[in-house]
């Protein structure tokens, strides 16, 4: 499995990227985050995902491993391939996703051209709750540090404080910033989430 890559930008075009890794040029079907951050570069890295199909192999390339995450969550829809989910991420950001799904606004998934409602609907079904606190945030950084991955107890913080009638991204938010002031236990991070709040 061809996991990340890294290497010179040879070409780069709105369908593919030509990555040359050690005299092997990779042809890399990229999420437009991923588009972005080697555009305009001379060398780049990106992490891959290989779909091995009967009709033929193709290697998908994210800016990060948090989009590659969202990516395998969104295949593993029924009736969602993988082009359709690179089309999601190139026009929505990772975030906005899981806020969709989080909010269950299927209207704003079906707005991405060759989304239907019924898939959005599907979407919604089957990753409502598989969607974390950090997928949220997007990983954005918080008070300078980069929020590190989730953990079960940070999640059992969202799930309290959204039991208290906050939206799973207020939840969330409190939590990172709960996180990065210092609290580790879900007590504290609760405590100190609603005195943020």
């Amino acid at each position: 499995m061809i996991g990340y890559l890294k290497g010179k930008v040879i070409y780069l075009s709105p369908d593919f990227v030509l990555l040359e890794v050690n005299g092997v040029g990779y042809e890399i079907i990229c999420s437009g985050a991923a588009f972005s951050k080697l555009s305009g570069a001379s060398e780049g890295e990106i992490y891959t995902y290989l779909q091995v199909k009967e009709d033929g192999v193709s290697l998908f390339g994210f800016a990060d491993m948090q989009e590659k995450g969202l990516f395998l969550k969104l295949t593993s829809v029924q009736g969602v391939g993988a082009k359709m989910a690179i089309s999601l991420l190139s026009s929505m950001r990772p975030s906005d996703i899981s806020e969709a799904i989080a909010t269950a606004d299927s209207k704003r998934l079906s707005a991405v051209k060759g989304l239907g409602k019924k898939t959005a609907e599907r979407i919604i079904l089957e990753l409502h709750g598989k969607i974390s606190a950090d997928e949220l945030l997007g990983g954005e950084n918080v008070g300078g540090k980069v929020s590190a991955l989730p953990t079960e107890q940070d999640d059992d913080a969202v799930s309290a404080l959204m039991g208290l009638g906050f939206t799973k991204q207020e939840s969330a938010r409190a939590v990172e910033r709960a996180k990065s002031a210092g609290a580790r236990s879900v007590e504290e991070i609760l405590a100190m989430a609603l005195r943020g709040m």
